[in-house]
């Protein structure tokens, strides 16, 4: 079963998907006092303006976290422009709404960053998984 876990500070929803985590630390690097991964329990959204939240959450490689807004009124679905990033020694980002067909056919939808792998030991192929750190991919 997938460990979800939502946390909010009444205006925005942070939503976390546990298996879907690569542990990159880019939110515990831009953000260190609202994603403590050391600490239960490990967002604290009160520590930082909603807007920056949203910011930290959008670079997310992995799309395991993401986050809604609560107000009713604003349930508009963000368009990004698709944008493809090369991570040193890492994975490749892919920015934007796609649609990833796998070698079986299924089809499945990524929105705002996917992060695919670049090493080739991942286990979750063709997504990364963070094995280039154990691997020390180089590239």
């Amino acid at each position: 079963m997938a460990k979800i876990k939502e946390y909010s500070n009444g205006e925005t929803t942070v939503v976390w998907e546990a298996e879907k985590c690569i542990h990159s630390a880019i939110c515990a690097k831009g953000l260190p006092r609202v994603f403590r991964p050391r600490l239960r329990p490990w967002i604290k959204l009160d520590e930082a303006e909603t807007e920056a939240i949203v910011n930290q959450v959008k670079q997310c490689p992995s799309g395991a976290l993401r986050y809604y807004m609560n107000d009713e009124s604003d349930k508009s679905t963000e368009v990004l422009e698709t944008k493809v990033e090369v991570l040193e020694n890492g994975p490749l980002l892919v920015y934007g709404t796609l649609h990833v067909v796998d070698k079986n056919g299924t089809s499945e939808t990524k929105n705002k960053t996917t992060a695919f792998c670049r090493c080739g030991k991942s286990d979750n192929k063709p997504y990364c998984d963070g094995a280039h750190v154990k691997a020390e991919f180089k590239g």
